[in-house]
């Protein structure tokens, strides 16, 4: 009887370590942004609610149709890049 305590008792721990585990690793990549390589700069663009914003407002100046920056192509982000570089003043707000 002890050893099938025993053996439930530690099958609880490391389910509930597993559990845990998971949850943390979940947490953790939320954290981290996409990013996003700039070929003409040769630079990385980290995606995140500012970036996000001044590409709504890229979207508006240039009458872009609202799309998600993921599902842009090559061409697309290329064309948002250079705008974006040629707007470095907005970083600081």
């Amino acid at each position: 009887m002890k050893r099938y305590l025993t053996a439930l008792f530690l099958s609880a721990a490391l389910a509930g370590s597993v559990s845990l585990r998971a949850d943390e690793h979940e947490h953790h990549s939320d954290k981290h942004n996409k990013r996003y390589y700039d070929r003409d700069a040769r630079d990385y663009h980290e995606w995140n609610e500012h970036e996000n914003e001044l590409y709504r407002q890229y979207q508006k100046e240039n009458r872009k149709r609202e799309r998600e920056f993921a599902k842009l192509n090559r061409k697309e982000r290329e064309e948002y890049f250079r705008w974006r570089h040629h707007h470095p003043d907005m970083d600081r707000r």
